[in-house]
């Protein structure tokens, strides 16, 4: 292989993942009642025939205006909230993506970890907060588009539901970047040959919680990476439904609380895959049979 440079990319879900429903918690900030709006207004929605992700971005728009719940909400006003979001991360994320960065730059030649964040929540607000600016290549969400006098949120530029989602990855896979897909929106159904990809499906590693992330626990799982669930063990309905919707079909490793230190499972066991992972490129490199 050369001097050939192989990147493993760790790519998250962000709601719940990484953070807490970071969309729910804005809501209730601006006083909204949450329990309505999810139970009430976007069931109805979901009861009338709208995708889920559309749901709730409508719902969402139906109270920005004047006089309205959320006033006249700019995608500046959802960074803002997203800057305050960094006390909420879950514990140990930054240590782990910290030492993993370390780890292998010492331990492993020519070979390199990046971060990746695919979610069905609001781009403007992930992309807002520092700590994902510093540490995450890309980030992929939803995106809300602005118009208007006085300038508002008016609609919904992108939706991103649990199909959309492997697109997501496909573009990490091929090296497609957002920029790119912003002026080529097709550029992602390109034919790229296996071995030219930028990163191997085998290189990465997907973290999720909810039903939005099945079709990447799938296609993850599916083409040799890894998989690692994420539940509240405190919330006893997602804790059993995660039981059959993920690990029954053994879409997922294991599901585990959202702890990322080292002495917890979930950081543990990330940190063991991307160690294992490594150390398999090397073994193959040296064999001669190293594959993509």
């Amino acid at each position: 292989m050369g001097n050939h440079l192989d990147i493993i990319a760790l790519v998250f879900d962000f709601d719940d993942t990484l953070v807490p429903d970071s969309t729910t918690f804005f809501l209730n900030k601006l006083g909204i009642d949450t329990d309505t709006f999810w139970q009430g207004e976007v069931k109805a929605l979901l009861n009338s025939g709208y995708d889920p992700t559309l749901a709730y971005l409508w719902a969402m728009i139906e109270k920005i205006g004047e006089d309205k719940p959320l006033g006249l909400l700019t995608n500046a006003d959802l960074a803002v909230f997203g800057s305050e979001l960094t006390p909420l991360f879950h514990p140990g994320l930054v240590e782990m993506l910290d030492e993993l960065k370390i780890l292998v730059s010492r331990d492993f030649k020519d070979i390199r970890i990046e971060y990746y964040i695919v979610s069905g929540g609001l781009q403007d607000i992930i992309a807002g907060n520092t700590i994902v600016q510093k540490y995450f290549t890309a980030t992929y969400g939803c995106l809300f588009g602005e118009g208007g006098s006085p300038t508002r949120i008016t609609h919904v530029k992108r939706a991103i539901n649990f199909t959309e989602k492997t697109r997501y990855i496909f573009e990490i896979n091929k090296g497609v970047s957002p920029e790119q897909t912003y002026s080529n929106p097709y550029l992602v159904n390109k034919d790229v040959p296996t071995h030219s990809r930028r990163i191997p499906m085998r290189n990465i590693i997907y973290i999720g919680d909810g039903l939005t992330d099945i079709p990447c626990f799938s296609l993850i799982h599916h083409s040799e990476g890894k998989c690692f669930g994420v539940v509240d063990p405190a919330n006893p309905a997602r804790a059993k439904r995660a039981l059959s919707e993920f690990l029954e079909p053994k879409r997922v490793l294991g599901m585990y609380a959202p702890l990322y230190d080292s002495t917890h499972e979930l950081g543990s066991f990330i940190r063991a895959a991307v160690s294992n992972r490594c150390a398999e490129i090397v073994l193959e490199r040296s064999m001669g049979n190293y594959r993509r």
